[in-house]
């Protein structure tokens, strides 16, 4: 007997199924399992197409990238994630949670270009006219050369486009807009995946570049098909705790400059501020010494900034001691724990240990371990350190410090601002690093006895 063929399949990896279901049973990926066509009994072939005029391959060399070069956006911290600006005819995507403030920041950016004298064409296909002139009136972004349109059908936004030929083009989103050529409602697979096509097809031929918002799932991934992030230039994550006021603006693609660059935004009552030098955004600034606090370099794309670490260790009258930490790996503070008890003689099995850092920041490198260690040991036993010393590096489980990525750099930035005492690697062992750390500092706290 002839086999049956699955008439449904699912577009992200393939996976096929006698029946409709709305998430896919090998990626798990929702509303991605589609109809397949009825198969015909003659399968069609491609014919080959002559290139004529400027079609025709000619030698690279006979190609000119003048015109392709970084524009800048008037934002500073925007355009060095880009690469130096955007570039015509590119695609960028910028995706974050909701009310992180990527519609502020792009609108920021439309009006920074419309100040240097080009056209650029906002289309809000989620807020109204009015509440985008609202939000443009707070931040200071009413301009004449920024176009303003309300639409979310597809069709419509090309004829804007095409008869305003702007220098800049931000659509907010790109799930908001629907095609009439495909069925479903606005935000499913196909259409999104028929709206980027389009658009992206567009920016080519036009050389127009394209701002798009995405939006994310409960994961933190861009909803809608995997394929959008292969189809654009650029993908941009904005990063941020509603609770902080600090904003991260990483590239975690891009065809056209580095991908480990970040950008500093500070969100205030009047819109998003840049900050090109963050480097007193995650310290306390006390000015007397308090234990249980050590400052280390961190590295955030190719940024170093200086972040102070905090920790606070009680005595526990449960069984089972309280391990809270904020901003850290609490995988991270437990290895480290135990490192500390074992090979620095400090007792913590029966205390309460809190760790966290300053200013909303999170720290995933293993670079901050030597400093998380150091806060916890000037906890323990009520010992301050210096506030002019700083400490980089790795601990490992047999104690030993080993060395960080970009060491050099990480030394400059701590010299820079003014630390005359850097416990690094040279230390050998966390020991040494303890004692050495804790002779610049006042003595005078007596050790307490958990």
């Amino acid at each position: 007997m002839a086999k049956t063929q699955a008439p449904y399949h699912c577009d992200e990896c393939g996976w096929t199924t006698l029946k409709w279901a709305g998430r896919c049973g090998e990626c798990q990926s929702w509303g991605t399992v589609v109809e397949v066509a009825a198969p015909t009994t003659r399968s069609k072939q491609v014919k080959a197409v002559v290139p004529l005029g400027e079609g025709v391959a000619r030698p690279i060399t006979e190609f000119s990238g003048e015109d392709s070069g970084h524009q800048p956006t008037g934002v500073g911290e925007f355009d060095r994630v880009l690469g130096g600006g955007v570039v015509p005819g590119a695609v960028i995507l910028l995706s974050g949670e909701p009310g992180v403030g990527k519609s502020t920041l792009l609108l920021d950016v439309a009006a920074k270009v419309a100040a240097n004298n080009k056209t650029v064409l906002y289309v809000s296909a989620e807020e109204s006219a009015g509440q985008v002139h609202l939000r443009a009136t707070r931040t200071g972004g009413l301009h004449e050369r920024l176009l303003l349109a309300n639409d979310m059908d597809l069709g419509v936004v090309l004829g804007h486009i095409q008869s305003n030929k702007p220098d800049l083009v931000v659509i907010d989103s790109v799930q908001t807009l629907s095609s009439g050529l495909i069925d479903g409602s606005a935000g499913g697979v196909a259409q999104v995946r028929e709206v980027a096509a389009t658009l992206i097809r567009v920016a080519k031929e036009t050389t127009v570049p394209i701002i798009l918002v995405g939006h994310v799932t409960k994961d933190g991934q861009v909803a809608g098909p995997r394929t959008l992030e292969h189809l654009v230039d650029v993908v941009c994550q904005f990063e941020g705790d509603r609770q902080t006021a600090l904003r991260f603006v990483r590239a975690l693609k891009n065809r056209f400059g580095p991908t480990d660059e970040v950008g500093c935004f500070e969100m205030s009552g009047d819109g998003i501020l840049e900050v090109p030098d963050p480097s007193g955004l995650f310290r306390s600034g006390s000015g007397e010494p308090v234990s249980g606090t050590c400052t280390t370099i961190a590295l955030e794309g190719r940024r170093a900034l200086p972040v102070e670490v905090q920790a606070l260790v009680v005595p526990s009258g449960a069984p089972q001691p309280r391990r809270v930490v904020n901003g850290v790996e609490s995988s991270r503070v437990a290895m480290l724990l135990a490192v500390l008890e074992r090979r620095a003689g400090i007792p913590l099995s029966s205390a309460d240990v809190y760790v966290s850092t300053v200013g909303g920041i999170r720290l995933h490198e293993p670079g901050a371990d030597l400093a998380i260690a150091l806060a916890i040991a000037s906890a323990a036993r009520d010992i301050p350190l210096s506030n002019t010393t700083v400490a980089i590096g790795e601990i490992s489980l047999a104690g030993e410090i080993r060395t960080v990525s970009q060491l050099a750099q990480r030394t400059n930035e701590a010299t820079r601002l003014g630390f005359d005492m850097i416990i690094d690697q040279s230390r050998t062992n966390i020991k040494t690093a303890i004692t050495d750390a804790f002779s610049t500092g006042p003595q005078k706290q007596k050790k307490p006895d958990f």
